[in-house]
């Protein structure tokens, strides 16, 4: 009878270890490692996995199916725009491990989520969100009115068993459940390194921060995991919204959400019910003074825009960061060789990028004209409408300049 039951017990564990093996099979992590480098292949952590790639792979594995493998140490720092935050980002074979979760779970989930959650998925984005908002304005029609509610320190109040429980309902895979169950329930204040200013971490209140909150509660903002997570968490509430309440109008990215209805009486049931769904059901609660309710014509601020029923401006707070970024671009021109430069434009890109969808070709233009200063020399607009630069001759001219300085020991 021992025997039998020793015979069965080997069995199972070399379907285990045949199922893992697929899972987290070098062909699978090699793809992870190129997704994962193409945004972080110039930091010190992805330098040194790079040296010796296919080893560290094979280690990753080893470790994976084995089921030995532990996050290691997360970078610790502190993002003051748009408001302080505190941030781990995970360690770059950690990563590797994230996209290996979220490839195997997303195509379950993707088929679950309502259209309207714009956070972090394919052919969503901000820019969809905005566009359906400004389709939902003009079919709710002028005289409608919008709810605006956010979720109270969400990513640290989040339930980790309840997030669990979740993933543990639309998957049975025990090498998935194991590493989802690994990521979800580590703590990376246990094993973590500062970088950056520390007096930045005064400025973070105690609500908002991991270091002050329950074991069993939290998700580290900075991952692939948690930003998945994070509609998979509230993918409960979009349902409940959707079919429940049976809400028409209705968007959300990440914790932001708004409603949009004819009926003002109606938006004020519609969020005691949803405030109670998040209490009963998600152990969350929306925040008390992050609530807007009031009429379209005013102009819903969402996103880094204000989405009005005739027009789309950009909110002054966007403007004033592009500002503040020209001014210290060309506080250190002097000394930029053309890896910076082309930094430079593909951060200013990024800002005339989103402000195409809204009405801005004045601003655009007065930007270009006051703000770009000494930048004005390296960079060029691409079009009349100034919809985004490239760099000029004269800069690619003056960034081998510049290389060839520093190469003889110059200060160019």
């Amino acid at each position: 009878m021992l025997n039998c039951q020793n015979m069965a017990k080997r069995e199972r564990e070399r379907e285990r270890v045949n199922s893992a093996a697929r899972i987290f099979s070098y062909e699978n992590l090699l793809r992870c490692y190129y997704a994962c480098r193409k945004k972080k292949r110039y930091t010190v952590n992805a330098a040194k996995f790079e040296m010796n790639f296919e080893a560290e792979l094979l280690k990753l594995q080893k470790e994976l199916i084995s089921r030995t493998y532990k996050p290691g140490r997360s970078i610790c720092f502190v993002v003051t725009k748009p408001k302080p935050r505190e941030i781990f980002a995970a360690d770059f074979r950690d990563r590797i491990v994230h996209h290996i979760l979220v490839g195997y779970l997303e195509p379950i989930w993707e088929r679950k989520f309502i259209g309207q959650s714009y956070a972090c998925r394919k052919e969503k984005g901000a820019h969809r969100a905005i566009k359906d908002l400004k389709r939902y304005i003009c079919q709710a029609g002028r005289g409608a009115y919008y709810l605006q509610i956010d979720i109270q320190s969400f990513f640290v109040s989040l339930n980790k068993e309840i997030l669990f429980g979740m993933i543990e309902k639309k998957t049975k895979n025990p090498e998935i459940l194991w590493l989802a169950r690994t990521i979800i329930f580590h703590n990376p204040i246990i094993s973590y390194y500062y970088k950056g200013r520390q007096s930045l971490f005064k400025l973070i209140p105690e609500h908002k921060s991991l270091f002050r909150a329950p074991l069993a509660r939290g998700l580290p903002i900075g991952n692939l995991t948690s930003q998945f997570f994070a509609n998979v968490y509230l993918n409960e509430l979009d349902q409940y919204i959707k079919h429940a309440l049976k809400i028409k109008y209705y968007l959300r990215y990440v914790d932001d959400l708004v409603i949009l209805s004819r009926d003002f009486k109606q938006l004020k049931i519609w969020r005691e019910s949803i405030d109670e769904f998040l209490i009963e059901r998600l152990k969350l609660k929306l925040h008390p003074k992050k609530q807007v309710l009031r009429e379209i014509s005013r102009g819903i601020d969402f996103l880094g825009f204000v989405v009005k029923p005739d027009y789309t401006i950009i909110r002054r707070r966007v403007v004033k960061n592009l500002k503040e970024m020209l001014w210290r671009l060309n506080s250190g021109l002097g000394a930029l060789a053309e890896p910076e430069i082309r930094q430079a434009l593909s951060a200013v890109n990024s800002y005339f990028g989103q402000f195409k969808h809204a009405k801005t070709f004045g601003l655009r233009r007065k930007l270009w004209e006051d703000s770009f200063g000494k930048l004005r020399g390296w960079l060029e607009p691409a079009d009349k409408n100034f919809s985004y630069f490239k760099i000029s001759a004269r800069a690619k001219f003056g960034a081998e300049i510049n290389e060839i300085a520093r190469a003889r020991g110059l200060n160019p």
